[in-house]
């Protein structure tokens, strides 16, 4: 996210009606409930994650150890627990 100037898009009595509340401080303006997008939408951060999760448990159902499938992924052992046990449920 990057920060835009506000008297670079806000008209100057909206500008001066907003420095009433929040004069010289930074001010986060949420998106409209329409616009607003899903976590690792933006950067698919959530398709690359499923991507890795589907490869490591294709690597478990071909006798990968839970601890090796760890150590390669960089995770707990928990983590790589449910991995699989989601994708069980899943496939």
């Amino acid at each position: 996210m990057g920060y835009v100037k506000a008297d670079d898009v806000l008209p100057e009595n909206l500008l001066a009606a907003v420095q009433e509340y929040a004069d010289g401080i930074y001010l986060y303006i949420p998106r409209k409930a329409c616009c607003r997008k899903r976590w690792g939408e933006v950067k698919h951060t959530r398709d690359q994650l499923q991507n890795r999760n589907r490869k490591l448990y294709g690597e478990y159902l071909n006798g990968v150890s839970v601890a090796d499938l760890a150590d390669r992924y960089f995770l707990a052992d928990k983590t790589v627990y449910r991995i699989i046990a989601d994708l069980k449920r899943e496939l």
